[in-house]
């Protein structure tokens, strides 16, 4: 291990020295540098390029799990436990969680529709269930909001809207924008909180001209929306958390390549089988 150090040291100082303060003679470093590096030792090697490669990939989003099942889709022979010693080797860490508020209004008097989902979050074929919530990103303007649309079945987000203002349109338009891209399907459900914004007259509307199941959870039980709060989870994390934006405009410009580049189609998500969304749609279909 010193001989190691003082390789990787021998830019920034003068070999004679470190050899001296490690308590090592130069005959040995420079035998050692000279001997042909072990067959492991070329592995790992080979196998820290392939881990640094996809971690910056993925901006530090993957850990040894999801780095793992993408070296073997590359036929790079690996386990998960030395995939995950390797990255503490090269001290590669996924970014980690931090806690977040929920916005849901259910303080109100307005109609609320039974739950159909009953925390069941499969579903066997796309268009059968959609899920949908709200959340906000900070930015030195003020608050972003942003609504989305979540199919089930893929966990690809097929609609979203962001607004400066929490409003009955924000949901509306992100709902339009998901029976827009879906070819306006009949009698899918629905799902969502008991949110105010849900309970609109607006929205409420918008779901009977076309013939969707309106489903909602239970007040304060954020179980009852599970996949939605993973996703947001997983937005806040990866992206959110790490940025600092100077204007809305900032945040919508991110938060859409998230979602429409990355989330949707290079992220594998652990709901269906370490598959990325939109591809495993694709494969299903054919």
């Amino acid at each position: 291990m010193r001989y190691q150090f003082i390789d990787a040291q021998k830019k920034a100082w003068p070999i004679t020295l470190m050899c001296e303060v490690l308590d090592v003679s130069t005959t040995g470093y420079y035998d050692w540098f000279k001997r042909e590096p072990s067959a492991r030792s070329r592995s790992n090697e080979a196998l820290d390029g392939h881990i640094r490669k996809i971690y910056r990939h993925h901006k530090g989003r993957y850990g040894s799990p999801r780095i793992t099942d993408d070296l073997q889709d590359l036929d790079v022979p690996c386990s998960e436990n030395r995939v995950a010693r390797r990255m503490r080797h090269l001290d590669l860490k996924a970014v980690q969680a931090k806690k977040f508020k929920v916005t849901t209004d259910s303080n109100h008097n307005k109609p609320v529709a039974p739950d159909l989902i009953e925390q069941d979050f499969t579903a066997g074929a796309p268009n059968q269930k959609w899920v949908s919530d709200i959340t906000y990103v900070w930015t030195t303007e003020g608050w972003l909001y942003l609504a989305v649309v979540m199919d089930l079945y893929s966990r690809a987000i097929i609609g979203w809207s962001m607004n400066a203002r929490m409003t009955q349109q924000l949901v509306c338009d992100a709902l339009s924008m998901a029976l827009f891209r879906r070819g306006f399907p009949r009698s899918v459900i629905i799902h969502s909180d008991r949110g105010s914004q849900y309970c609109s007259k607006r929205y409420q509307r918008l779901i009977a001209l076309n013939s969707l199941r309106c489903s909602m959870g239970r007040k304060a039980t954020c179980y009852d929306n599970a996949a939605m709060e993973s996703f947001f989870h997983s937005l806040k994390v990866e992206l959110v958390y790490r940025e600092l934006y100077a204007s809305r405009q900032q945040a919508r410009h991110s938060i859409f390549e998230y979602i429409e580049t990355y989330y949707n189609r290079q992220r594998k998500h652990s709901a269906i089988g370490n598959q990325i969304p939109m591809q495993y749609e694709v494969r299903k279909r054919a």
